[in-house]
């Protein structure tokens, strides 16, 4: 017996009416889903913007009540108080950072590069653009900075495996030094075409290198007021080298862009959903790439299959940053090098740039209570702008955070509220307070256990020389550099064609004649007995106590069969004579 389900003529009959729909209806309407998943996918808001009327939406300000920096230098920036409106063809974040990493429209224009010797024989480059070069970026061969100039002087910190060739840097410089400002391109080591030349790789809380060019560039300056703007991982090292230093950084003022804050929880957020495991990979890939090209070093001081393996930025710092910076695992890194923790330390006038739909850097670990608190920090959110683009006008000519970041460190020079270092050091040359173990990328450990950040025991004393044909000799201070350093030296490569520097210097100083070699040695000496006498001054009390208070009763009981042993010989007959 066969039973006939009573609705398979009714499902005929729809599925014939469905067949006489034309297929291209069908392809329209997939065609409008796979829109609309693609819209909230990318995290399109053009809708959003037609109903404004393209008016953008408000910049936040963040900051403290009674912040004289907010009353009297932000209040006066007409950029940070109006409004963000993104190019219309780029309403989305990841298009925008796609539009800036492939095409971002950068001016044409060439850097004149200084390789500055680190301490501890490591170099970075310093790619220079001059205020006084042409506006089209005309580069002046006999453009010199003189010791008594007093033009502004902007540091510019890349973000992670950028360079100044990359596109968002390029705006930034270009801009700055069109306002007659001039601009220097602290390059990461490792980036920027030049080798690595010493057992020591940057990382996302390596603050020294920022420190020593700094802290170079006010003592061959002393009068141009120094400003630093960070981006990204750069933003995160500027912000924690500020709030380590505090009174003592010779920053008039900074700027902060797109900064990660809290890295653990960017950690969380780049692996949370698929758009951001993209990111995740891109810059897996960009690591790989920097670590391929300094391979005999990492090969020997990592994991390199494990490099290789990496398919993720976590990845990528298990097998190498926590090896090299010997910090015991991947979480302990991301909290010692996070800067949310040094906002509150800040001495200097910060303004911090972020925008909320950045798919790289969470709003999460915007450390907002932490700003407010801080009367030197203002903090600016815009709720569209992604990772470092901010691109705007019809044509995405221009970036608007550039624009913000000028408006403010030109209206904070014009005002009394530059920070001026407070001379806290004894000694004439200035330097940073004693760097713990977190803040250094690798460690020594001795014999006896002690343990030291390796490259913050020489003194910062590298000199910077501006002009391209002399070079300026300071025999009082020298560094002594190993061998290997200088067989590394003439390995120094340039980076892409587009962005090769007019001129090239090395400045360090000379170590060929026996004077200077005699130089070197005694400074090294005097320098390590000076930092072993600062490090070791109350250990030594404390030791020389110690022993006092346990061998005391050894000593006593010494003492005591002495005067018994003398008294005995004294003979009786003696003391009657007496």
């Amino acid at each position: 017996m066969v039973v006939v389900s009573p609705f398979s003529d009714e499902y005929k009959l729809l599925f014939n009416a469905l067949s006489l729909i034309p297929i291209s209806h069908y392809l329209f309407v997939l065609s409008l889903v796979f829109l609309a998943f693609l819209y909230n996918f990318l995290e399109f808001h053009f809708f959003e913007d037609l109903l404004s009327g393209f008016r953008g939406s408000p910049v936040r300000l963040t900051f403290n009540s009674f912040s004289l920096i907010y009353d009297d230098v932000v209040s006066k920036c007409k950029i940070l108080h109006g409004r963000y409106l993104a190019t219309p063809w780029l309403s989305s974040p990841h298009i925008q950072i796609a539009f800036l990493h492939f095409f971002g429209r950068p001016p044409c224009f060439s850097y004149r590069r200084q390789l500055f010797r680190l301490s501890d024989g490591g170099m970075i480059a310093l790619d220079w653009l001059m205020g006084s070069d042409g506006p089209g970026g005309v580069f002046h061969m006999n453009s010199v900075i003189s010791k008594d100039d007093m033009t502004p002087i902007a540091i510019v910190i890349p973000g992670l495996t950028s360079d100044s060739a990359s596109n968002y840097i390029r705006h930034l410089v270009f801009s700055t030094a069109k306002r007659g400002w001039n601009v220097v391109v602290s390059n990461h080591r490792g980036l920027g075409g030049v080798s690595i030349t010493s057992d020591c790789f940057y990382n996302a809380g390596w603050t020294e290198d920022v420190r020593e060019v700094i802290n170079c560039l006010h003592h061959e300056y002393p009068k141009a007021p120094l400003f630093a703007i960070g981006t990204s991982i750069g933003a995160n090292i500027l912000v924690k080298y500020l709030g380590e230093d505090g009174e003592k950084t010779p920053v008039a003022g900074a700027a902060a862009i797109c900064s990660p804050w809290d890295l653990l929880i960017g950690d969380r957020f780049i692996c949370r959903r698929l758009v951001q495991k993209v990111y995740d990979r891109a810059l897996t890939i960009g690591l790989q790439g920097y670590a391929q090209l300094h391979e005999p070093r990492y090969s020997r001081l990592a994991n390199w299959e494990g490099i290789k393996k990496s398919r993720s930025i976590r990845d990528f710092d298990n097998y190498a940053t926590c090896l090299v910076g010997k910090f015991e695992t991947v979480d302990t890194y991301y909290r010692r090098c996070s800067s949310s923790t040094y906002v509150g330390n800040v001495a200097v006038p910060l303004l911090c740039i972020s925008a909320l739909d950045d798919p790289v850097c969470t709003l999460e670990a915007i450390p907002w209570d932490e700003c407010r608190a801080n009367k030197n920090v203002v903090l600016a959110t815009t709720q569209h702008g992604g990772h470092l683009a901010f691109f705007e006008g019809i044509t995405a000519a221009g970036m608007w955070w550039v624009r913000a970041v000028n408006e403010y460190l030109g209206v904070l020079h014009n005002s009394p509220h530059m920070h001026v270092q407070k001379k806290v050091q004894e000694s004439g040359v200035n330097l940073s307070a004693e760097s713990s173990i977190d803040q250094g990328p690798y460690v020594n450990i001795s014999e006896d256990g002690m343990v030291a950040a390796v490259g913050n025991e020489q003194i910062r004393n590298n000199i910077i020389e501006d002009s391209p044909v002399s070079q300026k000799v300071d025999h009082k201070m020298k560094n002594e550099m190993a061998p290997e350093s200088e067989q590394q030296d003439e390995q120094l490569t340039q980076v892409k064609s587009d962005s090769v520097p007019s001129t090239v210097q090395i400045c360090e100083p000379p170590t060929n004649t026996p004077d200077a070699k005699l130089l070197n040695l005694t400074a090294s000496i005097t320098s390590c007995l000076n930092q072993l006498s600062r490090r070791n001054r109350r250990s030594t009390w404390l030791l020389a106590y110690i022993a006092i208070i346990t061998t005391w009763p050894l000593l006593g009981s010494a003492l005591q069969i002495i005067f018994r042993k003398k008294r005995k010989n004294v003979s009786p007959a003696a003391l009657t004579r007496r």
